[in-house]
């Protein structure tokens, strides 16, 4: 796994030993930021179930004023700081050991401008991050929240908490879903 453009563009990254995470594959993490080219440039990205960090990182390489970078594993936690490191990004970061719905209500102490959430797959924390997003301060109706998920997935819930869907870019066997307060 490595940084695909920018500052750190080429750098290799270190993922958690283990299998509790599972990293964005490098073909789909530029599909990703191929869309958001215009969106990262000066943004506050936060990183929800970061794993290794590397979205995170790559919006920052690629222009992010600041990243938020939250996981609930120590490892994980160790992994993202040394990434930080390596990169040398670690002035413009914020790392949280926490969970991403307490992170999302009351960890993100700015408005965040992109939020990108990998969950572990079909536990419903997808919707349980969008519930604490309608009622947290660091979001509001310009803020750009990403959900990756199954392509199975139904975000027919995503209406009932004050979302809508704006985009879903659906790959092999998962998919990103975008949203934004209505």
């Amino acid at each position: 796994m490595r940084v695909i453009a920018g500052s750190a563009r080429s750098l290799i990254l270190k993922t958690p030993a283990g299998d509790n995470t599972r990293p964005t594959s490098d073909r789909i993490k530029e599909t990703l930021f191929n869309i958001l080219m215009n969106d990262v440039p000066d943004a506050v990205f936060v990183d929800l179930c970061s794993g290794s960090g590397q979205m995170g990182i790559e919006a920052l390489s690629r222009g992010a004023a600041k990243a938020y970078f939250i996981d609930n594993d120590t490892t994980a936690i160790g992994c993202i700081e040394y990434n930080l490191k390596h990169t040398k990004m670690i002035d413009r970061s914020i790392v949280l050991k926490q969970d991403a719905v307490t992170s999302v209500s009351y960890g993100i102490r700015e408005h965040a401008d992109i939020i990108f959430a990998d969950p572990p797959y079909g536990k419903g924390i997808d919707e349980q991050i969008l519930a604490a997003a309608a009622n947290s301060k660091a979001v509001d109706k310009d803020t750009l929240i990403i959900i990756e998920e199954l392509k199975e997935r139904d975000f027919s819930f995503a209406n009932d908490l004050g979302f809508d869907i704006i985009r879903e870019k659906i790959y092999k066997s998962n998919k990103h879903v975008f949203l934004r307060k209505a």
